[in-house]
């Protein structure tokens, strides 16, 4: 990262205040609305308000709406990020300030966690009736870690969210997460999920599949986990997603082989009954995807209907010429079709 030094001074000085640096100390744990980081540094909004100003003009950190609430986290920037982490690493555990801050945050993500609790207790008969149909989201999950490969990459982006579950599995690999989902009560699970198994570098935020809020050609590894058969234009769905690729970054999507199980249609919104590898070959075409691997989940015992799960893995066209600048990973990290 160069900068001149002017910005390097109001940068300095955006940080340096205690009230701000606490408030950079708990975004680097993971995303807070206003309300979460007046309740934990015990200020009024307006004075809370005033410091969250300051470090979104110095970039130091983001913000995004959600209906009706405002999260912040750290600055989606590779340089910005790594400053703040390099500020607040030498404070964590060691004020007694900061202690008391995060546990005061400890506080609020067990609140998440109970409205998550709450929300999938409401839900679970729903969801385990389909879990039922098909192989356990283990085995898929094991096929996918394979799939992707052990070399780290820059950043990845889970389309339709859900529990955060990819998200978490992926966590080690990746410098930057983002899940996006439209359904406020999902990403209440999502982030109690992320928070529970201590996940600071990914984030999740509200969105449309078919526009979401985040910047196109950004993206190594962008994943479509058993969303598209709720949708009225999967095509669509799958341009976007290409879209939002870097030159030879991957799409993978997890769906349903076709069926004929229309109860799904009918009890649970399933618009289509499954997807067949000739015409997701064609989808990925259209998008600018070659159609690297297909792989079947058939399902195992009984004879009532069943359901096949399919995972399908794209790359982009695009061929990776240019090196990143200084703020990113060596080039090679960007190739994530090369597995350890």
């Amino acid at each position: 990262m160069h900068v001149s030094l002017d910005t390097m001074v109001d940068t300095l000085k955006a940080a340096a205040e205690s009230s701000r640096l606490r408030i950079l100390a708990l975004l680097s744990r993971g995303d807070l609305t206003v309300s979460d980081l007046t309740e934990i540094l015990s200020q009024s909004q307006p004075r809370v308000s005033r410091h969250l100003k300051l470090l979104l003009e110095a970039g130091l950190i983001g913000r995004y709406q959600e209906g009706s609430w405002a999260f912040f986290r750290l600055s989606d920037t590779d340089s910005a990020r790594d400053f703040v982490m390099g500020l607040v690493s030498g404070i964590r555990g060691a004020d007694p300030q900061v202690e008391r801050d995060l546990e005061r945050l400890a506080a609020v993500k067990r609140k998440r966690q109970d409205r998550a609790a709450e929300y999938f207790s409401e839900n679970a008969a729903s969801w385990d009736h389909i879990r039922s149909l098909h192989v356990p989201d283990r085995a898929v999950e094991a096929a996918l870690l394979k799939l992707v490969g052990k070399r780290p990459f820059q950043s990845m982006l889970d389309l339709g969210t859900g529990t955060g579950r990819l998200l978490e599995i992926f966590s080690p690999l990746y410098r930057r997460g983002v899940g996006i989902d439209m359904s406020r009560e999902m990403l209440t699970v999502a982030r109690a999920n992320l928070d529970k198994a201590g996940i600071a570098n990914a984030q999740v935020r509200q969105g449309d599949i078919f526009s979401p809020p985040v910047e196109r050609d950004a993206f190594d590894l962008v994943t479509i986990h058993q969303v598209l058969h709720y949708l009225d234009d999967p095509a669509r769905a799958i341009r976007e997603a290409a879209r939002l690729l870097r030159p030879a970054g991957r799409l993978v999507i997890v769906d349903f082989a076709p069926h004929a199980l229309e109860f799904l249609r009918d009890q649970h919104a399933h618009v289509r009954l499954g997807f067949s590898d000739r015409q997701m070959s064609e989808w990925f075409a259209e998008a600018g995807l070659d159609l690297e691997d297909a792989q079947e989940f058939e399902p195992r015992g009984g004879n009532e209907a069943r359901l096949t799960v399919k995972l399908w893995l794209g790359r982009d066209r695009r061929l990776l010429i240019a090196e990143p600048s200084n703020d990113t990973l060596p080039a090679k990290a960007y190739q994530i079709g090369e597995t350890a």
